[in-house]
């Protein structure tokens, strides 16, 4: 085992393919500002670290890293790396990770846009994470506990599942396949357009337009606010407790709700069969 302590780095590949090591408390920064720190190690634990340097764990397999800080300096810190842990750490670079498959986030604060793009297998839990772009053409994600804060989050993913978390986005689950969402606040404009599969149980949904252009949507006991326009074109089993603003031109389907401010139906550009019941 390689054990490295209280140093600092700042050399292009200074740490390259470190293997079997444990990295503590050093600083990755400097005058030499060099990149990809460490780039191809395997099987490394880095504990209290702070980095301040591009690129530092690309292609990195087996990877733990535990209160550490990446700041805003740290583009790019996370790319091509399978199998790791974060946990109790900060990543604050933009795109911070990508590319990448296992890799199982918590108790942790991102703040990168462009998080999680093109990965598989990323699980967040009880996390703070603020992106522009998050998860962007993804699968197989979780989140538990989890307080976002996006605008383009979700688009194009698969097999996506989010519990008990806070979801302040806007064009959330465009063109997406088989998400669930359970038990989570979801506050946005045009909700999950264009999706496959989406299906929301006990959520508190917030905002214009929502829903709309879906196939095989549906809404398990959920609530609606602010919501007008909503399921136009949509392939919709919908429970709703309380009020919709409005509902336009579903396109097949059964919504139910306790009350509906206006059922638009017409000028429509396709056959639409959906129905609307009044508790």
């Amino acid at each position: 085992m390689n054990i490295i302590t209280g140093q600092r780095f700042d050399q292009e590949r200074a740490l390259y393919n470190l293997t079997h090591g444990q990295v503590v408390d050093c600083v990755f920064a400097g005058p030499a500002d060099g990149e990809s720190v460490l780039k191809e190690a395997r099987d490394v634990t880095l504990t209290g670290c702070d980095f301040s340097l591009r690129y530092p764990l690309w292609h990195v397999e087996g990877f733990t890293l535990d209160r550490c800080a990446m700041d805003d300096k740290t583009r790019a810190a996370i790319w091509y790396a399978k199998d790791g842990t974060i946990r109790h750490s900060t990543l604050g670079g933009i795109k911070a990770v990508r590319e990448c498959r296992n890799i199982h986030i918590s108790h942790s604060t991102i703040v990168s846009q462009e998080f999680g793009w093109k990965s598989s297998g990323v699980t967040l839990e009880d996390c703070d994470l603020t992106a522009e772009y998050v998860f962007f053409d993804s699968r197989n994600v979780k989140l538990d506990r989890v307080n976002m804060k996006g605008k383009y989050s979700f688009q194009y993913m698969e097999n996506l599942e989010i519990s008990d978390s806070y979801l302040d986005t806007k064009d959330a689950f465009w063109h997406s396949k088989n998400v669930t969402v359970r038990n989570s606040t979801v506050k946005g404009e045009y909700l999950a357009w264009f999706s496959e599969g989406l299906t929301l149980i006990n959520c508190r949904i917030i905002g214009t337009q929502p829903l709309c252009y879906c196939k095989d949507l549906k809404l398990i006991d959920c609530t609606m606010e602010g919501a007008d326009l909503a399921f136009e074109y949509s392939d919709v089993e919908a429970t709703v407790t309380g009020h919709i603003d409005s509902v336009k031109n579903p396109r097949s389907g059964t919504i139910t709700a306790d009350s509906v401010g206006e059922i638009i139906l017409g000028e429509q550009v396709m056959p639409c069969t959906g129905q609307v019941h009044i508790r």
